[in-house]
């Protein structure tokens, strides 16, 4: 029998009162990370579940035949970010983990033979694209005024506020509209630069985020400041590194990890309010807050009772929009390519119809862009001595394609070496794979629990982002919050770091430590 939903106001005030100050966490992704340090720092009894067998959620570790890889995140481009977790809990972040920066922060090579390359040297930059364009250098001055304006704006004043009413975005429509946010990353960048190749350099942003350039609000093109603004950085030992380094700081604080403990349930009373999670195996973690760094939509739909969804029930979740799938290689080689630089993105002779092909038609085309992250030239450690380490990631359409992925798992990783080896890329990658692995859709659906296979939970459309995005604070279940890609400000490292601090401001204010 359906049950009526309280009030935000009538939540706090009955939690407020109860006898301890205990969060779940639920998954150890680095949303989930940064809440449980973030709260257990205040003073809250933290524990974090986490369904597989090691710490980090997308950035799981796969380590295989001696190579290490990262799973999911490489980039990491705002690092102060990290050091205020590690600050609030009164330790240094060069004490746990060694982060360096990046240079150049990506080479764009063309189907035509040229490449670009950028960093945060703003001369060394103009110069580029002075070489690459004459005429475009004005106007890339230009776009890149605009968007330090949208930086302040989107990241600086409105990515780790909560926007959990409609009335939260009213007094910035204005900012809003000014900022041209109803243009697309694309028709903002193409504004300002003509040369075609550039305006892929300067707007493919959105793809590290699950958006189409071409669909995405122009509150992305952030994104390209915020790299110029702090730099691109890699950790030492790989992303994996820093998510041990952060489990250590949550246990050092007396936060508690269970592993290989996934979430049946979140246990909801009659009032509404969650009481805590049950797991798989019987177990039940009481709490006076829970946080999902789990994939929402499959937070609501496989861990929520249907009697409490009033608003995102099955038919919401089914109609939203969601980010394009990702498919994944990990492969080691006996040979080293020191050539190749640590980010590569090699782009393919079109660039709107691939586009439209993967988020909207959802097929899958004989045509293919691809992200080339070789962390070894970097962190020789990531691979056996003289070999190299690599992972090629590739968006494709995600699980509502239809496409069989048990069949064409083989056949796309054969393409994609093949692209490879040739002789500007990877010459003779193939003669010389000391090993591989690959992660499909299916397998972002079925290993990752993302509802559809989404590589970045819900598409960052307009119309899905802050208050139109699911909001940090549950509609249905009020002592429920969310940190992670798929609440406010979004995906990106930087942004689930961003739900993390709106997570804790929230649960400081309505469910504050037991005295």
């Amino acid at each position: 029998m359906p049950v009526a939903t309280p009030t935000p106001a009538s939540s706090t005030e009955a939690v407020s009162q109860s006898r301890s100050s205990k969060v779940v966490v639920i998954g150890s992704g680095f949303g989930g990370l940064a809440s449980a340090i973030r709260l257990q720092s205040r003073g809250y009894q933290v524990s974090l579940v986490e369904a597989r067998d090691l710490l980090g959620g997308r950035a799981y570790v796969y380590r295989q035949d001696g190579f290490t890889f990262d799973g999911g995140p490489t980039v990491i481009t705002a690092p102060f970010m990290i050091d205020e977790i590690f600050e609030q809990a009164g330790r240094k972040t060069r004490d746990y983990v060694d982060i360096v920066p990046v240079d150049p922060f990506y080479r764009i090579e063309f189907h035509d033979g040229r490449s670009f390359e950028y960093n945060n040297d703003e001369a060394e930059t103009e110069r580029r694209v002075a070489a690459f364009s004459p005429g475009d250098l004005e106007g890339y001055k230009e776009m890149i005024r605009r968007a330090k304006a949208i930086f302040q704006k989107g990241f600086i004043e409105l990515s780790d506020q909560p926007f959990l009413k409609f009335t939260d975005m009213l007094p910035i429509v204005p900012e809003l509209v000014k900022l041209q946010s109803y243009k697309t990353v694309y028709q903002f960048v193409s504004q300002y630069v003509k040369d075609p190749l550039l305006r892929r350099v300067f707007s493919f942003h959105p793809l590290l985020v699950g958006g189409n350039p071409f669909q995405t609000t122009s509150i992305y093109a952030l994104i390209h400041y915020l790299e110029r603004e702090w730099g691109v950085h890699y950790v030492m030992g790989g992303t994996g590194a820093l998510v041990g380094a952060l489990g250590r700081l949550f246990e050092e604080l007396g936060g508690k990890i269970l592993l290989d403990a996934p979430v049946e349930r979140i246990e909801v009373n009659e009032r509404g309010l969650a009481t805590g999670v049950t797991l798989r195996d019987g177990r039940t973690l009481p709490a006076d807050a829970v946080v999902s760094n789990a994939d929402i939509a499959n937070t609501y739909r496989k861990m929520l009772p249907a009697r409490v969804r009033r608003k995102y029930t099955d038919r919401k979740i089914e109609r939203m929009k969601y980010s394009m799938g990702l498919y994944v290689i990990y492969f080691g080689t006996r040979k080293q390519y020191p050539e190749v630089a640590h980010h590569t993105i090699i782009l393919s002779p079109t660039y709107r119809e691939l586009l439209d092909d993967i988020f909207n038609k959802k097929v899958l085309s004989e045509e293919f862009s691809l992200y080339l992250h070789r962390p070894s030239a970097t962190d020789p450690r990531m691979a056996p001595e003289g070999c190299d380490c690599f992972y090629a990631l590739i968006p494709v359409p995600n699980q509502q394609s239809g496409i069989d992925w048990t069949q064409m798992d083989r056949v796309f990783q054969d393409r994609v070496l093949g692209f490879l080896d040739q002789p500007r890329y990877l010459p003779g990658v193939r003669e010389h794979l000391a090993t591989v692995r690959t992660l499909t859709p299916l397998g972002f659906e079925t290993e990752l629990n993302s509802y559809a296979g989404a590589g970045f939970s819900f598409e960052p459309l307009f119309t899905q982002s802050a208050w139109f995005r699911p909001h940090n604070q549950s509609e249905d279940v009020p002592n429920l919050y969310f940190a992670g890609a798929g609440t406010h400000p979004g995906a990106g490292v930087p942004g689930v770091l961003s739900s993390a601090k709106i997570a804790e401001k929230l649960i400081c204010q309505n469910v504050p430590v037991a005295r």
